[in-house]
């Protein structure tokens, strides 16, 4: 990972600083709110506001996949939770899970398309799932999240994981679903631009993958002039202040790869350079599942991090990312 010192002494090319950068440059140290519990975010913004998305347990008694927003990234307040419960064939496909994971949230076709997992830990029998609305202004008499089913489903019997979905449009317009955690790693589907689920005769395609114990989830893929760039997590979260997440990426000129780091590694074969980790001290622990806005001419990486100085509490998380000349990000 770049260090600030490497990083300024580079030439950093791309994106012009734009209104509102040198603030945002100090997003974390000024965000106020509700900002926590945050775990796995999404983040879109919609008519003036920020709206962040992510995990929440059916434990909470706040209804599935919470919701916050802001006016300005600084300013979080809870906005209540997208679904009360799950719908019926959620339950009937993983009747153990006990919470909505790893929401992704964009824009199609008139509606907002949020996806998102269920299933426990530890276990394959997965379902991604997706809700659309309208608008995101509930007092929008066309608001309203409609449940439209199963889009991706993994069994025991399969390689891959079905949770961490990530919407993409490449550069030819094709819709692409990323998702994947641990077994063989991270896989892409072409998805029906009209009804965001995978065409009929879409392959499983393999984008990335680690040597065991596996330790890869959470794919995020942008793209930047001719490149596209896949974000993942390495290592372990949900431990708290002793998780061991962090955040890689790598670069290919096919949304579809091979996706190489900045050494020349295919994230096949384990590649990723390092994005955000935590560093010995640091009270910020397990940096990982990443979002990526771009907005106003800047990209932001939204994440979540653990307290180590609040019990280990997951807390949302925004750094502006910056590009090294020879096309590289970086979080300053």
């Amino acid at each position: 990972m770049l260090t600030r010192r490497q990083f300024s002494l580079m030439t950093v090319a791309g994106l012009a600083a734009g209104p509102g950068l040198a603030s945002a440059q100090t997003l974390n140290d000024r965000m106020t709110g509700d900002v926590s519990p945050v775990h796995d975010p999404c983040i879109i913004k919609a008519n003036g506001l920020y709206h962040v998305f992510c995990t929440s347990q059916m434990r909470a008694g706040k209804g599935l996949i919470h919701w916050r927003t802001s006016p300005d990234l600084v300013t979080w307040t809870f906005r209540g939770a997208v679904m009360p419960a799950f719908p019926g064939w959620v339950m009937a496909a993983v009747p153990e899970t006990k919470g909505a994971w790893a929401p992704d949230i964009s824009f199609s076709h008139g509606r907002y398309r949020l996806y998102y997992a269920a299933s426990t830990f530890g276990k394959n029998q997965s379902v991604i799932g997706l809700v659309t609305t309208p608008t995101l202004d509930p007092a929008d008499p066309a608001f309203g999240w409609k449940d439209e089913g199963l889009v991706v489903a993994s069994m025991q019997s399969d390689d891959f994981n079905a949770i961490d979905p990530n919407a993409f449009v490449d550069a030819d317009g094709r819709h692409w679903l990323s998702f994947g955690s641990f077994w063989s790693g991270i896989k892409l589907i072409e998805l029906d631009p009209a009804t965001g689920k995978p065409k009929p005769d879409a392959k499983r395609l393999a984008v990335a993958g680690r040597s065991r114990p596996s330790a890869i989830e959470a794919p995020f893929i942008i793209r930047r002039g001719d490149d596209y760039y896949l974000f993942v997590s390495f290592d372990f979260c949900c431990r708290g202040a002793d998780s061991s997440y962090y955040t890689v990426v790598g670069r290919s000129k096919s949304v579809s790869g091979p996706y190489f780091d900045r050494d020349g590694t295919d994230m096949l074969r384990g590649g990723g350079t390092t994005v955000l980790r935590a560093e010995a001290g640091d009270r910020w622990k397990g940096p990982g599942h990443c979002a990526v806005l771009e907005d106003a001419g800047r990209h932001l990486i939204v994440y979540h991090a653990y307290d180590a100085d609040n019990g280990g509490k997951p807390v949302l998380r925004i750094r502006p990312l910056d590009w090294t000349a020879d096309g590289w990000p970086a979080a300053v």
